[in-house]
């Protein structure tokens, strides 16, 4: 049943998927590499890639606990780290509480819309580095730059298959001539969590 052109309700259910968020500690190892910029202890600005199920937000969600917490063999510094958590995929969010561990230096914002949540972090918790999932709309892109604007670094994912892919979508597009990351890392179709391709914006 439709709303407002929301959807209110669903009637005649005949079956449930059920998504369970799960930690795998070391996912991003392979990545770290890519996303960190070991000279100015920070990040860089980086749009992950792939199609549904290929890790992308087992990716994230061990980057955001390796750079909140550091990685003392390499010399680099934990950061502060700020979630924008709309469904809960990233945290597992229970009463407040992440049933991932997500860092030492980490504040999550969850069940509220992805922009919304960029722009509350950036005022509110001084976050060194936005981590947020499946972005993908007008509303995202302007939160996005409204973070990047204030100082403050971004790693995020979105759906897709190649860079021609990305250019033919409008929003997508005019992120990449805005230059609003550094990097665009597509992941492989067929090893989860394993990089394809890299495209370096800037």
């Amino acid at each position: 049943m439709l709303e407002d052109e929301k959807v209110k309700n669903i009637s005649y259910i005949y079956s449930l998927n059920f998504r369970i968020a799960r930690q795998i500690e070391g996912a991003s190892k392979e990545i770290l590499g890519q996303v960190l910029d070991f000279d100015k202890n920070t990040v860089y600005n980086t749009l992950i890639v792939g199609s549904p199920g290929t890790g992308k937000t087992t990716l994230i969600r061990d980057l955001a606990k390796t750079i909140s917490n550091g990685i003392k063999e390499l010399n680099f510094q934990g950061i502060t780290v700020g979630i924008a958590d709309e469904r809960g995929e990233i945290s597992a969010m229970h009463r407040g509480i992440p049933q991932n561990d997500l860092g030492i230096r980490t504040d999550i914002l969850n069940n509220i819309k992805k922009s919304t949540g960029i722009e509350m972090l950036v005022r509110s918790m001084a976050p060194k580095v936005i981590v947020a999932d499946e972005i993908g709309n007008e509303e995202d892109v302007e939160s996005i730059k409204y973070a990047m604007c204030s100082g403050v670094k971004g790693i995020f994912t979105a759906h897709g298959a190649s860079y021609e892919d990305l250019k033919i979508n409008p929003i997508f597009s005019k992120m990449i001539d805005l230059k609003l990351f550094n990097k665009i890392i597509f992941l492989n179709n067929k090893e989860k969590g394993k990089i394809d391709t890299i495209y370096k914006i800037s």
